[in-house]
């Protein structure tokens, strides 16, 4: 789904909702960036943006519950700045399961904390993946899809 012509601000605020997940699931990467210290340049541009959002206690509440209260719920935005604040949200709510799983079974050595590791390993990717795709898309003024996540969030709009 394409709305035509996207203002360069709704696009702004589209791509911005996106640092949500990808700034609470950066820990997600710490296995790969131990194994792949160079991997930690490309990231190093936003250090200090996510030192600054870290260094604030509840930020991660704080923006959650901003992003869907001020964006998702505003009938000011459009269908479409609206559409991706709450595909965000969704993604943002899915890097929980994880690290529930993993407290719940905490394997600390062996098979378990190999599987933890390729887990990790995994999300780490799929996020970079989405939130590249994401960004990507709404900087050019499409929509971006992501499966399950997309239907979901036009659901909730």
């Amino acid at each position: 789904m394409s709305y035509g012509t996207v203002p360069a601000i709704e696009r702004l605020i589209s791509a911005t909702s996106y640092l949500l997940p990808f700034f609470n699931g950066l820990h997600y990467g710490r296995y790969i960036f131990m194994r792949f210290p160079k991997l930690e340049l490309v990231f190093e541009p936003l250090f200090p943006l996510i030192s600054a959002y870290r260094s604030v206690p509840y930020a991660s509440f704080v923006a959650f519950f901003a992003l869907y209260l001020a964006v998702v719920r505003n009938p000011n935005f459009s269908r479409y700045v609206r559409f991706n604040a709450m595909q965000a949200l969704f993604l943002d709510v899915l890097l929980v399961v994880p690290l529930l799983l993993e407290r719940i079974f905490s394997p600390s050595s062996g098979l378990g904390f190999r599987l933890v590791i390729l887990g990790h390993n995994f999300i780490f990717m799929l996020l970079v993946s989405c939130f590249a795709y994401c960004v990507g898309y709404c900087v050019i003024g499409r929509t971006p899809a992501l499966p399950f996540v997309a239907k979901a969030a036009g659901a909730q709009i």
